[in-house]
């Protein structure tokens, strides 16, 4: 059938189809609007782990996503479809992670990484996995892009999103990144590794497209993040989640801080959510969880402020979603995050997610 026929029979209000793609949906990769990558990557995590488990986590839980989402309730017709992950990712994920883990010892121990060739050389080679990655998710994206697809990208940790904003940056001449997290990640090759989840923002900050990055939530940061935050400048504005507290103890509300956040965005923006910057038990097993931090509906409300603004939502990424070993809240967190983040790329892109239902609300 073809996707008209398809939007005739599929019934939304029933369970999602088991053999469908993520959200239950029914269309082809070539009739959604919508492409999501997933990349489940976690090399270089230095405390929790499970990240590279986020992506089927979430698409696990995506079945149990009522599609009538009430400010988008028609999103679920544009299509949404979830790819392959690049070749050999997961796989390697797996392979590289364990050479990691001496390295991360040795490290903690006290050991000088340079007076032992034998580290020096896995180091190497980590470096060399990461960086055929981050290439082989740029490249990805670039597919999509240039079909006129939406992409968005599902890690895996916080270093998966490099390729994908290298890849934004070929197809716009400048934008901004507004980073929803609990950390800077503006750390400079963080123990050795040139593309460690901690180094994002900053391996971000080396595209010269990308003129700014606004981050929200920040709770955690170290002695350099803050001294590279400055040498910067105005090109990152960080609203720390103390700060953000204090002014709301202080009388200012979150709509007020919201506008002060997206005014200080340029015109066009990619969305950076770690899973982390949410309340911890919202995400109990994120990787490394920070007490503090802004609710679901927090985040939600900035992320649709956002997309009714005259401000281009470029692309979206989402990372740190890490399944417990018990139950699986934080896929379901991750996948309700999800549908709200590609009805905001999608609103803001002029495309038909219908009217907003609205329940006793004069």
């Amino acid at each position: 059938m073809n996707k008209q026929e398809l939007l005739k029979t599929f019934d939304p209000s029933q369970p999602g189809l088991a053999d469908a793609t993520i959200f239950g949906l029914p269309f082809s990769i070539e009739d959604s609007e919508i492409i999501i990558i997933p990349v489940p990557w976690e090399v270089t995590v230095s405390y929790g782990s499970g990240a590279s488990k986020g992506p089927e986590a979430i698409v696990e839980a995506s079945f149990q996503v009522d599609l009538n989402h009430q400010e988008f309730p028609e999103l679920w017709k544009l299509g949404i479809f979830m790819d392959e992950s690049p070749k050999g990712t997961k796989k390697n994920s797996k392979k590289f992670k364990k050479k990691a883990q001496p390295i991360i010892e040795a490290l903690e121990s006290g050991t000088v990484i340079e007076n032992h060739p034998g580290l020096q050389k896995q180091l190497d080679k980590i470096n060399y996995a990461c960086a055929d990655m981050v290439e082989a998710v740029r490249k990805k994206t670039l597919h999509w892009l240039n079909t006129g697809k939406k992409v968005v990208l599902l890690g895996g940790d916080h270093s998966t999103p490099l390729g994908y904003y290298q890849a934004l940056a070929e197809k716009n001449d400048h934008f901004g990144i507004l980073h929803l997290d609990a950390h800077m990640d503006l750390r400079i090759g963080y123990e050795g590794f040139t593309y460690s989840h901690a180094s994002i923002m900053y391996n971000a900050l080396q595209i010269p497209q990308i003129t700014k990055i606004v981050q929200v939530g920040i709770r955690d940061f170290c002695e350099q993040e803050v001294a590279v935050a400055k040498n910067e400048k105005d090109r990152v504005v960080i609203h720390s989640d103390s700060d953000l507290k204090r002014e709301a103890f202080e009388g200012k509300t979150w709509q007020q801080q919201c506008d002060a956040i997206i005014a200080a965005l340029p015109q066009k923006v990619c969305i950076s959510f770690d899973i982390d910057g949410l309340y911890p038990w919202y995400c109990p097993n994120t990787g490394t969880p920070v007490p503090g931090g802004f609710s679901f509906e927090q985040a939600t409300y900035l992320l649709s402020r956002l997309a009714n603004t005259d401000k281009e939502i470029i692309g979206i990424d989402l990372v740190e979603v890490a399944p417990g070993q018990t139950d699986d809240w934080d896929g379901n967190v991750g996948a309700r995050m999800l549908f709200h983040l590609c009805g905001v790329l999608a609103k803001n892109n002029k495309m038909n997610v219908g009217e907003s239902i609205v329940f006793n609300r004069k």
